[in-house]
C-alpha cells in the first residue's frame, strides 16, 4: 500500500469505517488499525436520522441498512409516573417527506457489520484487527504510525492519521495532548427482549420515550422488527471504562419502582442487562495537529439524548473525506479547516443534547411545566425543531 495517498484510521467504529469508505471512494487507499480481534457489539440499538443516512445512501449502503432496519412510525413520549401519553412526534413518512431521507433504528452490531463488508469488498481499503495505536510522529512526507499486533511493534507510513478511537482515544490524549473524558453523573443500562414478549399497550413500531425523576427510559425496535432495543438512564455516580459492565437487575427494578405498570413490566423481562458510565468530551480544544485529526467520540464525545453521537461521526467522516478529496492544501491545513468547520455544528449538538438530558430528568413543577408544554405542542411544532439537525447535507 503506497503511503503517498494513504490515510490511517484509528478505529474501526462507525466513524472509522465510513470514513474509509468515503476516502476510498475518493480515491486514497486506507489502513484502517482496530485493536478488537474481532468486531462485536458495542451497545445494542442506534438511531439513524436522516443527516446520518444521506451519506450512507451515497455509499449504495442503503439496500442492506433498510433489510436489517425499522422505520418507526413516530415518537411517543409519556409521563413515567401514570404512562400518560404527552406527546406524539411522526417520523416514517413525514421525516422523509421534509428530509429526503427517512428515520431508520437499527442494531449496532447491524450497521458495523454492514460498514466492515463493505470495506472488505474494496481494494483500497485494508481493516486490520487486533492491532492497537500505540503513537505517531508528523514530518516533511505525512505520518509514520507505530502500532502493536501480538506483542510485535508495526509502522504505517501515510499522508495523515484520523483517530475514530473512540470516548478513550490513544490518540487525542497521546498524539493530540486533548482532554480527559468527564464522567456525567448518568449511567445507560441496555438490553434487547424478543418483539414478540413487548408487554400489551406498548408499540412495536415505534419509539417509546419515558420522562422520569432522575430517570427516563427509551425502547425501540430493531433487527427488522424482531427485538426490541430498551435503554434506561439514571442519574449515578458508578463509573467505570465499560461497554458492557454486567447490571444487577433487583437494583433497576428498585430505582423504576415508583414508575407505571408498563415500563415495570417492560424493565423485568430481559434476561440480562448491561450498563456503562456516561462519559463526555468537551469539543472545545485542538482535534487536529500537524497531519492528525479526530472525529465522532474522540473528537466530541457526547451524551445520547438527541440520539445524534453516531450521526456525528458520519457527519466528520462525509466532510473530512471530501476536504481531502478536493484538497490543494498540505493535509495539516486540510485538517484544520475540516475542524473549523465541523466544530460550530457539534458544539450545537453536544449542548442540545445536554439540555434535553437535563430536562428529561425534571421533577417537581418544572416536570409539570414541561409536561404542559408537550401536551399543547402540535407534531408539526415538535417534529419542525429539528429541522436544523435532520436537514444537513455535505
Amino acid at each position: 500500500m503506497a503511503a503517498t495517498r494513504t490515510i490511517i484510521i484509528a478505529g474501526a467504529g462507525i466513524g472509522g469505517l465510513t470514513a474509509a469508505l468515503m476516502l476510498a471512494r475518493s480515491g486514497f487507499r486506507v489502513a484502517v488499525l482496530e485493536r478488537a480481534r474481532e468486531l462485536s457489539e458495542v451497545g445494542a440499538g442506534i438511531q439513524l436520522s436522516p443527516n446520518a443516512l444521506r451519506p450512507l445512501y451515497e455509499l449504495g449502503l442503503g439496500p442492506a441498512l433498510e433489510a436489517a432496519a425499522v422505520r418507526p412510525e413516530r415518537i411517543e413520549i409519556r409521563k413515567a409516573s401514570n404512562a400518560r401519553l404527552l406527546a406524539t412526534i411522526p417520523l416514517a413518512d413525514e421525516i422523509e417527506r421534509r428530509h429526503g431521507a427517512p428515520y431508520l433504528v437499527i442494531h449496532r452490531a447491524d450497521l458495523q457489520r454492514i460498514l466492515y463488508e463493505a470495506a472488505c469488498e474494496d481494494p483500497d481499503i485494508r481493516v486490520e484487527l487486533g492491532v492497537s495505536f500505540i503513537d505517531a510522529v508528523s514530518h516533511a512526507n505525512g505520518i509514520t504510525v507505530t502500532a502493536d499486533r501480538d506483542f510485535e511493534p508495526i509502522e504505517y507510513r501515510g499522508l495523515g492519521l484520523i483517530g475514530a478511537d473512540g470516548v478513550w482515544s490513544r490518540v487525542r490524549r497521546r498524539v493530540i495532548g486533548g482532554p480527559e473524558p468527564v464522567y456525567t453523573q448518568r449511567t445507560a443500562w441496555r438490553a434487547t427482549i424478543p418483539a414478540k414478549k413487548m408487554p400489551a399497550g406498548l408499540p412495536r413500531d415505534a419509539t417509546g420515550l419515558w420522562l422520569g425523576r432522575e430517570a427516563h427510559l427509551v425502547h425501540y425496535p430493531i433487527s427488522a422488527g424482531r427485538e426490541i432495543n430498551i435503554v434506561a438512564v439514571v442519574v449515578d455516580d458508578w463509573q467505570e471504562e465499560d461497554w458492557s459492565a454486567p447490571g444487577d437487575a433487583s437494583w433497576l427494578a428498585t430505582r423504576f419502582e415508583a414508575w407505571a405498570e408498563a415500563p415495570r413490566e417492560l424493565l423485568s423481562l430481559p434476561d440480562r442487562w448491561l450498563k456503562w458510565a456516561l462519559c463526555g468530551v468537551d469539543p472545545d480544544f485542538d482535534w487536529s495537529d500537524k497531519a492528525t485529526t479526530l472525529l465522532g467520540d474522540a473528537a466530541h464525545a457526547m451524551l445520547p439524548f438527541l440520539a445524534q453521537g453516531g450521526a456525528m461521526a458520519i457527519e466528520d467522516a462525509t466532510v473530512l473525506a471530501r476536504r481531502l478529496a478536493s484538497a490543494k492544501d498540505s493535509v495539516a491545513e486540510v485538517f484544520a479547516a475540516y475542524e473549523a468547520e465541523r466544530k460550530p455544528r457539534v458544539v450545537r449538538v453536544v449542548r442540545e443534547a445536554a439540555e434535553n438530558g437535563r430536562v428529561y430528568h425534571w421533577s417537581g413543577p418544572a416536570a409539570l411545566a414541561r409536561n404542559m408544554a408537550l401536551r399543547h405542542s402540535s407534531p408539526e411544532k415538535l417534529i419542525s425543531r429539528y429541522d436544523w439537525l435532520y436537514g444537513w447535507k455535505a
